[in-house]
């Protein structure tokens, strides 16, 4: 992947909402708040992609793909 332009779509659709708790902005079982000390810290995918069904992570030098299937399930591919 490293050099070819794999950039999202602008006009593709974007992934399904996770159903939060009312108020909380947490999806049902997370506690609300910062996170619990060992437990890692939430992101919603949401703000990972952006509205875009796939984006690009660079991570120590190494391209991935994150995708958005129609069922509404996350794929990481190198």
């Amino acid at each position: 992947m490293g050099g070819s332009d794999l950039r999202p779509d602008p006009g593709a659709a974007g992934a399904r909402a996770v159903s939060a708790d009312a108020g909380s902005g947490h999806p049902p079982g997370h506690p609300a708040g910062p996170a619990p000390a060992g437990r890692p810290p939430l992101l919603e995918s949401d703000a990972l992609l952006q509205g875009h069904r796939t984006v690009e992570i660079h991570h120590q030098g190494v391209y991935y793909r994150l995708q958005a299937t129609r069922q509404g399930k996350l794929i990481l591919t190198k």
